[in-house]
């Protein structure tokens, strides 16, 4: 089953990422988009469901990585599922959260 290890990898590396942008906020006490706000995921959560949303997050993540097969940083296919994970939701995240913060106006010179 190592496909699904690396499934696995993928959606590890993608909980890890979406853990940052939530605790980053919540810890520097500012509020930031969740799925608890209302509309979920463009209205504002306090600085504490952030913290707690990217707190399990992080838990996920590390379930995902350290306890479901053997995963290795120097396998080509793990390091390459989890970075691929984490790619994909930056760049989700990038598109979602810059409509809010100014992240996707174009740059002047």
């Amino acid at each position: 089953m190592e496909w699904l290890h690396l499934v696995s990898y993928f959606f590890g590396g993608a909980f890890l990422t979406n853990a940052v942008p939530h605790f980053v906020a919540g810890v520097k006490g500012e509020r930031f988009q969740s799925p608890f706000a209302k509309p979920p995921g463009q209205g504002l959560s306090s600085s504490t469901v952030n913290v707690l949303w990217g707190f399990l997050n992080l838990i996920v993540g590390y379930a995902l990585i350290c306890h479901i097969g053997d995963f290795d940083l120097r396998s080509t296919s793990d390091a390459v599922a989890f970075g691929l994970g984490i790619l994909a939701i930056g760049l989700l995240s990038a598109r979602l959260f810059g409509r809010f913060h100014g992240g996707n106006t174009p740059e002047h010179s």
